[in-house]
Formats: C-alpha cells, structure tokens, sequence
C-alpha cells in the first residue's frame, strides 16, 4: 500500500509479524480493556506487526527500521512467533526495488524488533548489512548504550544487528533533533527509553509521523495506555499529551509500526476529550 505525501512517495514494507505477552504489551491496562482490541493466544501473546516505511523523495530512498530479521533459531522463532508471511527484502522486490537501492536507513532505535534487518548471515556465515549502500541513522547515545546496556534492556539489545554495521563504517551518529536528508527528521522523543527518534517526514505543507514504540498500535492511541516495557512511562504519557493532540490538530498521517492491521491512519479528536484512528486504505 502506497501514499504520496507533497512530492514524497511513501509505501509500508512489511517484515511480517511477530508476538509479544500481552500483559507486557499494555503495561497497568486490565486485561478485561485491552483483550477487546487484541486478544491473545494460548500463550497470552498478542500478534504484532512489522511495519517499516519506504520513503521516496527527489533526494534519497530511505527505509525507516528494518523489522525482526532472519538470523533467528528455531527457538526463538517459537519463543516470539515470528511469521515471515513476507520479509523486507520481499517487501522491497514486490516494488521493484532491491536493498542495494536503499540509500538512507533510519534506526528508531537499536531493539532487536527494529533493527534486526539492519544485518544478514550471508553463504558464507558472515555476518553482513542488509543494506550495502546506506548509511544507518542512529542516535550516537542509543548505540553507545546498546552497546553496554543495562540488566532492565539487555535482551532487547543483540550485538549481531549493528555491530557488522559499525565494522563496514556505515553508521551515521547524530545528536538530537537532525535533518538527514531534505524534508525527513528524527525526532527524539523520551519514554519508551532514553534514545528512541521517531521520524517526521514533510512536503508541500504535508507531514508523516513514525511513531516507532512511543505509539506501537492503534491501541496505544489513549495516554495512558504506555508498555510495560517503556522505561519512563510517566514521561511518555507526558509527550503523548503534547504530541498526539498535535498529531490530530495538523492532519499527520501516523505510521504504527506494531499495529498488525491498521499500520497507517489520521488521528481525530472526538467530543469527549479523547482521540481515535481513521485507518488509511
């Protein structure tokens, strides 16, 4: 699916889904509530989607996140279900384009669910970027502390999605709110922990926003309704006040990237005070 935004092009590519408990999902939100929008398996684990965003522009090709990956075990892929119904380089192909055409990667930030496509394990076992000819956009304090992460993230953090990266000299470090390329920002945004960017993509007076995990679905459109596993909930409750009014008073059009089946929608202001998704299609 597709939108033109001013003279942007913007397609969701997608890396598939993937599951996640859902009582870690929806934090001190009752089951009773959140069960209604996502109801969970045999497990407890809620389906989550793996939206990334290809933007085309007069200047760059850019993929925001790369998804989940394909390094996984068998283990592992039955631990967090992960269903490769398609891949990003699929994703890619099915628009006829290829990782080498990607010029621009933006990294939200470096958890495995966001980052695990940045690398692939080639025939010959090594380890290498998915994306030969990009420099990787990331916050310079978000990779030095996914490098030495604490006990409360360490298992989100997986050396093997940036480290091949960073030996090939592909990164792109910058600091706070930076245009990397002419209409597409990152956009710091303090909640879910301390480095995540979210991106705001603008032409011709029209703006996109990719929320990453400060907005994962359309079920975290309610302030209150923050992760479990956000490190700073009261302050992202704080920023979604600020932003999500924002969102609904300019039109954005708003990506989640967690959302199996809404990925893109408008934020709308309703009489009661609170806010709701109409899905774009």
């Amino acid at each position: 699916m597709g939108q033109t935004l001013g003279a942007f092009q913007l397609d969701i590519i997608s890396d598939g889904t993937f599951r996640l408990d859902g009582g870690a999902m929806f934090g001190v939100v009752p089951r009773v509530l959140w069960e209604r929008v996502m109801p969970p398996d045999e497990k407890h684990r809620v389906v989550l989607g793996l939206n990334t965003l290809l933007v085309r522009t007069p200047y760059d090709t850019i993929l925001v996140d790369t998804g989940i990956g394909t390094k996984w075990s068998p283990k592992y892929i039955e631990m967090y279900g992960i269903a490769h119904e398609t891949t990003v380089p699929q994703s890619l192909a099915a628009l006829g384009l290829t990782p080498e055409d990607i010029t621009v990667v933006i990294n939200t930030h470096l958890h495995f669910d966001h980052a695990g496509g940045n690398t692939y394990r080639a025939e010959d076992a090594r380890l290498r970027p998915t994306f030969p000819k990009a420099r990787y956009v990331v916050q310079r304090a978000e990779y030095d502390h996914a490098r030495h992460p604490h006990e409360r993230d360490r298992a989100s953090y997986l050396p093997e999605d940036w480290e091949p990266v960073a030996a090939a000299g592909q990164f792109d470090f910058v600091a706070g709110e930076v245009e990397v390329s002419p209409g597409v920002w990152v956009v710091p945004v303090r909640g879910h922990n301390d480095f995540t960017q979210c991106v705001r993509i603008t032409s011709h007076g029209q703006t996109a926003f990719y929320w990453a995990d400060i907005v994962p679905t359309t079920a975290h459109v309610p302030f209150a309704w923050v992760m479990g596993y956000d490190l700073y909930p009261v302050e992202l409750l704080e920023n979604k006040k600020r932003l999500i009014p924002q969102a609904a008073a300019e039109g954005w059009l708003n990506i989640f990237e967690h959302d199996p089946r809404c990925p893109w929608g408008y934020i709308v202001a309703g009489d009661n005070g609170k806010y709701a998704v109409q899905p774009v299609t």
